[in-house]
């Protein structure tokens, strides 16, 4: 198990890092014209682009990690200077921080989208698109789902959407019936809040945030697309929510048939109560129609004998929105939270959320182990 902890019974932090809410991209554009409403201290707009809302993320092999911010400010009306990024991050565990090395920003040059964009210059913004997972394919190249579509959008090395946007068919947003005049077959922000990567490279399986129009309360799709003919199989599964109140932060694949799911309430601070992760597995051995659940992680209960970060012996991540795992070696993870800049105040009520940044080491019993 990586770092020695083949004794461990219990899900155990294993290192916290933080980055400031207030971190800015260095020399960009202003921002957050149109926010209103409590931004806990930060006067808007901002003098350049916010590195926040961290709602996926991929593991590079030098140490850094490409994470995705997501659409800006909560909503279209207030998201159109947002500028859509891929940031690249160095977590320092000893330091307890996180560098800021670099990143991309998304955009549209050659007119993949056949509708018309927020800016003339075709860079994608919050606007446009809600973007709220991402996986990296064998080729360098990013897929990402987004939410307003919800779509499968295709961007190479350095952001420059491929292809157009990939609707799903039989779901549409309220954003889209909006444009289109299609009636809407789910509720706004629930799209495709978690994508995973076969192992193989060959399919990727996007999970919708909320229930479709029709479905059960509270069951979520889980769709397969190949990757080799760039569209859906038709194959479909579901993962059954604790509570229809619930929602999922992300989805990424442990093996070919296993996922490690975050589920979580919309609690904050004092309110957080169900943050958690699952193994969830699509051979479904009760034969229920559902993915099999098992509970990997209580993310408000981790054991904390290091005090690392300078929390007691239990560690909480009492956040709203946490919405990144990424398996980094046999039976540890990494969690992030989307801290909703600035508005989110999990940690303190009067104070805007850093983004933090966690491991945890696993049980063996779990069985999830890095495979890339």
């Amino acid at each position: 198990m990586a770092g020695g902890h083949d004794h461990l019974t219990v899900p155990t932090l294993s290192g916290w890092a933080s980055l400031p809410a207030g971190t800015f991209v260095p020399g960009s554009e202003p921002s957050a014209a149109k926010v209103t409403g409590n931004t806990n201290g930060f006067a808007v707009p901002f003098d350049d682009q916010p590195i926040q809302g961290f709602s996926g993320i991929v593991k590079n092999r030098d140490g850094s990690f490409d994470v995705l911010s997501d659409n800006g400010y909560g909503n279209q009306a207030n998201s159109g200077d947002f500028l859509l990024r891929i940031q690249r991050l160095t977590p320092a565990f000893a330091t307890n921080t996180v560098d800021v090395v670099g990143g991309i920003t998304l955009s549209d040059p050659s007119g993949k989208v056949p509708w018309a964009l927020t800016r003339p210059d075709r860079v994608l913004t919050g606007a446009d698109f809600d973007v709220e997972s991402i996986v990296r394919a064998a080729d360098g190249t990013y897929w990402i789902g987004d939410e307003f579509g919800p779509y499968l959008l295709h961007f190479d090395r350095a952001g420059r959407l491929l292809a157009a946007p990939i609707p799903l068919d039989g779901v549409v947003a309220p954003e889209t019936a909006a444009r289109t005049g299609v009636p809407a077959t789910t509720n706004s922000s629930k799209g495709y809040e978690g994508l995973a990567a076969a192992p193989d490279g060959r399919y990727l399986y996007g999970l919708l945030e909320g229930t479709v129009n029709g479905d059960v309360a509270g069951r979520l799709r889980l769709n397969q697309f190949d990757l080799r003919t760039q569209r859906y199989t038709g194959k479909r599964y579901t993962y059954q929510l604790e509570s229809p109140a619930n929602a999922i932060g992300d989805a990424i694949a442990v093996d070919d048939n296993r996922f490690l799911i975050i589920e979580r309430d919309n609690g904050q601070g004092a309110t957080a109560v169900v943050k958690r992760i699952y193994l969830a597995d699509k051979r479904d051995r009760n034969h229920d129609g559902l993915l099999d659940k098992t509970l990997v992680v209580d993310l408000m209960n981790i054991a904390n004998p290091r005090h690392l970060g300078g929390f007691g012996d239990t560690f909480t991540f009492p956040f709203q929105t946490i919405e990144d795992v990424v398996v980094l070696g046999d039976n540890r993870i990494a969690v992030l939270n989307d801290n909703n800049f600035p508005f989110s105040t999990g940690r303190s009520a009067t104070a805007a959320d850093n983004n933090e940044w966690i491991t945890i080491d696993l049980p063996k019993s779990y069985g999830v182990v890095a495979n890339r």
